[in-house]
């Protein structure tokens, strides 16, 4: 029995020592799956910031394209007004120029002939000088009509228009180029940030899947040390059940002796044979006297 309770006793030790393995482990278990929802709590923390600045972005460009459209439709009606008036301009010099007998346009346009001719085509000094001279006539000509022509009120008015209205047009398009930058910065800005936010949700992801996958190993470390502990409270019932046993049965030999001896001294007594003092407390405790 001696040797039973040994065995027990050791094998309880082993459980202990494993139940506090597994205790470790579990806390540890549960100490990483608490750093990772805390980690997980701060992708989602700038996730939602991602998101929020995401949304300015987009509301930003929206608005500047919405600008930009209404930019373009005020510039195309300027280009179509500059068109007119170029029209008319050149319809009020085609009639000037008629008056002289010459038109002007026809002048414009052989002057550029004659002028890129003279640099590319390869020719004699003699020919280059007398080309030179043509054109040098033919500047004269156009400066002499243009100088008649300007002269003309519907004109000289309708230039004044047609310088206005190119710069407004102008300033129109740079305007139009400027809102189309921003709108563009906004867009590309939006674009990052989603490259960000995808990251960013697929590290949440597998975080998530990490804590879900150690709070199951969590949980079967907790119930194996559940098992061994409950090993352990098996083993001191049964350590304790062998100890009372031991015990009782050295209790009852105790018993029995004591009866024994104690049946020994009645018989010495019933013989009237003289008994000592720890002899009549023994009978007494016998129940013999």
């Amino acid at each position: 029995m001696s040797e039973s309770i040994e065995n027990m006793i050791q094998a309880k030790e082993e459980f202990q020592k494993r139940a506090n393995e597994l205790k470790e482990k579990r806390n540890q278990l549960h100490l990483k799956s608490k750093n990772l929802a805390e980690e997980r709590d701060q992708l989602n923390s700038s996730i939602r910031e991602i998101r929020n600045k995401i949304s300015e972005h987009k509301k930003n460009r929206d608005e500047l394209n919405k600008r930009v459209k209404h930019a373009k439709e005020q510039r195309n009606a300027l280009n179509k007004s500059y068109s007119e008036i170029k029209k008319k301009i050149e319809e009020l010099e085609k009639i000037r120029s008629q008056s002289l007998g010459t038109n002007l346009n026809e002048l414009r346009k052989q002057l550029r002939n004659l002028e890129t001719e003279q640099m590319t085509q390869p020719m004699s000094p003699q020919k280059e000088k007398k080309l030179i001279e043509t054109i040098s006539e033919i500047h004269a000509k156009i400066k002499e009509q243009e100088d008649f022509i300007n002269k003309d009120p519907k004109l000289k008015k309708a230039l004044e228009e047609e310088k206005i209205i190119k710069q407004k047009a102008e300033k129109q398009h740079e305007l139009v180029e400027k809102l189309a930058q921003r709108a563009q910065e906004e867009h590309e800005k939006m674009i990052e940030l989603i490259k960000q936010l995808d990251n960013l949700t697929k590290k949440v992801n597998m975080v998530q899947e990490t804590i879900v996958l150690t709070k199951i190993e969590a949980d079967n470390v907790h119930k194996e040390f559940i098992e061994t502990v409950d090993k352990i409270h098996e083993l001191e019932r049964q350590i304790s059940s062998t100890h009372e046993k031991k015990r009782k049965t050295k209790k009852a030999e105790e018993i029995s002796i004591a009866q024994k001896e104690a049946n020994e001294i009645f018989e010495k007594f019933k013989r009237g044979e003289k008994l000592s003092t720890e002899d009549l407390m023994t009978l007494q405790k016998a129940g013999l006297i």
